[in-house]
């Protein structure tokens, strides 16, 4: 199988996970040829720490006959510009959640890629990780009987205490939504299916927040996005769901994600991690049980879509973390809002396949 050449755009906080394993546990697939960063000291470090080719300007980088993908590790604001670049490059594109700020941005790099053959892929990649993919095996196998209902819920105070640069988290594209959402509404979508229709409310509890992490203790940011988003989501298959994120609870008891089936119920791991636990009963038993999970890729796996991604270029079959699946769940998180907005339902114009098992 032919090796894919990555183009990492963005060196952030982010960036060192992906750094580890696409040149460890992925090199079989993919090798980085080049990074860049818009803080010239981020890029110079890394390309140091990882003896990796620095190339100053993101337009070089892009343009690079030496890149087959670009990996996008940016804030959300550059999302959009950077896909779209990469698409119009002949590139093959990946990004970090979510794939783009906005619905029309999103779909003009889609349109882009499928026009020119190119393959767009978008974290999170989290739902391939051994715990979400073992509930996955369980469902498939009728553990559970048929999918019924689901609760997800990513409820915290934001990141403005322990994040170095927390500001962007509530500007365009932030949100406990955008920011969290798609790691909870991907793993939905992979272990029920699309979503058909959704209903919310959406508020903006504070207008400022006061960063107490450092570099910035003290510093006072406006907050542009809604930051508590409670909606109900009807799926393809007849299931419904109820998910809540939020920057304005402290403390709480709920779980990251259950599944209620006609047969019983599974307790879904925190879908920002890849392992377990897993935990489900079944009819009428007294107790939950810890569930075997999958060997692979239990730890901390981010790269994983990016090499799924660049598997599939080399030998053609579907990649799983897909730019498709990643709008539905941009169209999903817009839905709610538009729904908050309206006083009615959104019906969701996309749809994705339900990805593979790994």
């Amino acid at each position: 199988m032919s090796i894919q050449r990555i183009g990492i755009v963005g060196c952030g906080n982010i960036s060192k996970i992906y750094l580890d394993n696409l040149t460890g546990v992925f090199s079989n697939r993919v090798k980085i040829t080049a990074i860049t960063d818009i803080i010239p000291e981020r890029a110079e470090k890394v390309s140091a720490d990882y003896k990796l080719p620095y190339i100053k300007k993101t337009e070089d980088l892009i343009n690079s006959p030496d890149v087959d993908i670009i990996l996008n590790l940016t804030q959300p604001c550059y999302h959009f510009d950077i896909a779209l670049a990469a698409v119009k490059a002949g590139k093959h594109y990946y990004g970090e959640k979510p794939i783009c700020a906005k619905r029309k941005e999103a779909l003009d790099v889609l349109k882009i890629a499928a026009k020119k053959k190119l393959l767009v892929g978008n974290a999170p990649d989290t739902f391939l990780g051994a715990g979400i993919q073992t509930c996955l095996k369980l469902i498939n196998e009728g553990w559970i009987g048929k999918p019924v209902a689901a609760v997800a819920f990513v409820v915290n105070h934001g990141h403005e205490h322990w994040h170095p640069g927390p500001e962007f988290y509530y500007k365009e594209g932030g949100g406990p939504m955008y920011d969290m959402g798609p790691y909870y509404l991907t793993a939905l979508v992979s272990l029920i299916g699309p979503i058909v229709r959704v209903s919310g409310s959406a508020r903006k509890s504070f207008n400022t927040r006061t960063i107490t992490s450092e570099p910035l203790n003290g510093k006072v940011i406006n907050v542009d996005v809604q930051t508590h988003i409670a909606g109900v989501m009807d799926f393809a298959n007849g299931a419904v769901g109820t998910i809540i994120t939020s920057f304005d609870v402290y403390s709480h008891t709920l779980p990251w994600i259950e599944i209620y089936g006609s047969e019983g119920t599974l307790r879904v791991p925190d879908p920002n991690t890849f392992g377990g636990p897993v935990f489900g009963k079944r009819f009428m038993e007294e107790e939950w049980k810890e569930m075997p999970i999958l060997e692979n890729y239990r730890e901390n796996s981010r790269g994983l879509g990016v090499a799924d991604m660049a598997e599939a270029i080399a030998t053609g079959k579907p990649h799983r973390a897909s730019g498709e699946m990643a709008y539905h769940v941009l169209d999903v998180m817009h839905g709610f809002h538009d729904a908050s907005a309206s006083g009615k339902y959104y019906k969701v114009k996309s749809t994705c396949e339900r990805p593979a098992a790994l």
